[in-house]
C-alpha cells in the first residue's frame, strides 16, 4: 500500500514524533511504501529523527505527481492541502481537536473546526475524542489507535527505587510560551510547597524561566536523556490546559514516576486518581501545593502510587504494537467504501456561514474604531503635538511628568466614563 502522510514540518514536537513513529513501523514491519509530505516551504532544518533514515521526505509538488492508495493529513492546515494529492482514500489522524489551541477570536480556530466537516474518514489516539469524533461525524469511519511508547528508550526498571529522607523530585516539562502547556502554573505550585523539593524543567526556553523559580532548567534533551531524567524523579507535574493523548506522564511511568496532574483531556486514558496518579482541580495552586506536599510527607504513598503507576507502564503498547492497529485501520479504511461526500455538507455550511458573519463583525467594529480614532491621529500629527511629545521625553521634565501624571490619569477617566 502506498500511504502519504502530510505534515506542516519536521521540527520537533512530540505530534510530529508520533507521526514518524507509525510511519516508520508502516515502512519496516509492514511493507508499505510511505512518503512524508511536506505541504511548506522549509525554512529551518528538520529535526535529526533516527526513524526518518528509512522514510521518502518530500514537498507537495513532488507529491501531486504521484498517486496513493491512502493520503492521510496530520494536522488541520494539512487537511486543506489533501485533496491536492491523488488518493483512492483521504484520511485525518487527529491527536487533538485542534480549534482549541485558539483564542476565540483567532481566525484559526474557525478554519480548525472547520475541517470535521470534511468527507474524510478518521483515526484518532486517545477515546474521548474517538467518542466526540463519532458523535460529531456519525457517518465517517473512526478508528481508535493508541500511540505506543519506546521501550528500548523509556525501558522500566524491575525494581522500583524506593527514595526516603530526599527531597521531593519534581519535573516540570512543556514551553513555557505556550499557554496552554501550563507551566507558569506549574512551577508557582512548586514555589508555594512548604516540604523539600527539587524542581527540574525542561524546555528548549531557557530565558522565560526566573532565576531561582527552579534548582534546575535544562533543555532541549534527547529522548534518552528525558528517560534519565523521569527515572531520577519522584513526580511528573503537568497541568496542561488542552491535550490529546497526554504523553509525558506516561513517559514517566515508564520510569517508575507517579503523577501530579490537572483533569485535562486524555489523563482518564491511562491516570487513576489515588491508585497511579494525582488529580487536582483546575487553577488551584495552593491545592497542587499540597498535594505536592502530601507525597513530599507520606512515602509510603508516594512508593504507592509510583509502583502502580509502573504496572500501569507494564501493560501500554510498544510502538511495534500500536504500528499492527495502525496498518489494519488503514487497510480496512481503503477496502471499505468511503464515507458519504455530502453528509457533512450542511454543517459546513453553517459553520462558512458563522466564520462569515464572524468575519463580518470584526471588520465592523475595526472600521468603527478606526472612524472613532481619526481626530486623535489628526491631532498627533500636529506640530504642537510634536512638541509637548518633545517636552514628556526630555529628561529634565520627567519630575514635573511625576507630579502631573496622577492628574491626568483621573482627568482621563472622568472623561472616558
Amino acid at each position: 500500500m502506498k500511504v502519504a502522510f502530510l505534515l506542516n514540518d519536521l521540527q520537533l514536537s512530540g505530534g510530529v514524533g508520533v507521526v514518524v513513529q507509525h510511519a516508520r513501523e508502516l515502512a519496516l514491519r509492514h511493507g508499505h511504501e510511505v512518503t512524508l509530505v511536506l505541504v511548506r516551504e522549509q525554512e529551518a532544518a528538520p529535526w535529526q529523527f533516527d526513524g526518518l533514515a528509512h522514510l521518502r521526505v518530500e514537498g507537495l509538488d513532488d507529491a501531486r505527481r504521484e498517486r496513493f492508495d491512502v493520503a492521510i493529513a496530520t494536522w488541520w492546515e494539512t487537511v486543506y492541502s489533501l485533496y491536492e494529492l491523488d488518493a483512492d482514500r483521504y484520511v485525518h489522524f487527529i491527536q487533538s481537536l485542534e480549534d482549541r489551541f485558539y483564542d476565540a477570536l483567532s481566525a484559526e480556530r474557525p478554519a480548525a473546526a472547520g475541517v470535521l466537516d470534511f468527507p474524510l474518514s478518521y483515526v484518532t489516539e486517545a477515546s474521548w475524542i474517538a467518542q466526540t469524533l463519532r458523535q460529531a461525524r456519525p457517518d465517517a469511519p473512526c478508528l481508535l489507535v493508541r500511540n505506543g511508547i519506546d521501550k528500548t528508550v523509556f525501558r522500566s526498571p524491575e525494581q522500583l527505587d524506593v527514595r526516603v529522607g530526599e527531597p521531593l523530585r519534581i519535573v516540570v516539562e512543556g514551553n513555557p510560551q505556550v499557554w496552554f502547556k501550563g507551566v507558569w502554573p506549574a512551577i508557582s505550585a512548586v514555589g508555594r510547597m512548604r516540604e523539600p523539593r527539587h524542581l527540574t524543567v525542561v524546555t528548549g526556553d531557557h530565558s522565560k524561566i526566573a532565576p531561582g523559580s527552579a534548582d534546575a532548567v535544562v533543555g532541549p534533551i534527547s529522548h534518552d536523556e528525558m528517560a534519565a531524567l523521569y527515572g531520577a524523579s519522584d513526580v511528573v507535574l503537568k497541568l496542561s490546559r488542552v491535550e490529546g493523548m497526554f504523553g509525558p506522564p506516561l513517559e514517566g511511568f515508564h520510569m517508575g514516576a507517579t503523577c501530579v496532574v490537572a483533569p485535562v483531556t486524555g489523563y482518564d486514558e491511562y491516570i487513576e486518581h489515588g491508585w497511579n496518579g494525582w488529580v487536582v482541580d483546575w487553577d488551584d495552586e495552593a491545592g497542587t501545593a499540597r498535594a505536592l506536599d502530601l507525597l513530599a510527607r507520606d512515602r509510603r504513598l508516594l512508593t504507592f502510587l509510583r509502583a502502580n503507576a509502573l504496572e500501569t507502564a507494564r501493560t501500554w503498547p510498544t510502538w511495534e504494537q500500536s504500528g499492527v492497529f495502525m496498518a489494519a485501520a488503514l487497510e480496512k479504511i481503503r477496502r471499505d467504501p468511503p464515507p458519504p461526500p455530502y453528509a457533512g455538507a450542511r454543517q459546513l455550511a453553517a459553520d462558512s456561514r458563522m466564520a462569515l458573519d464572524r468575519q463580518r463583525l470584526l471588520m465592523h467594529e475595526r472600521n468603527e474604531y478606526r472612524r472613532l480614532a481619526k481626530p486623535a491621529l489628526r491631532l498627533k500629527r500636529t506640530g504642537a503635538w510634536q512638541r509637548l511629545k518633545w517636552l514628556r521625553e526630555h529628561p529634565a521634565m520627567q519630575p514635573v511628568w511625576t507630579l502631573v501624571r496622577p492628574l491626568t490619569r483621573k482627568l482621563r477617566s472622568k472623561l472616558t466614563g
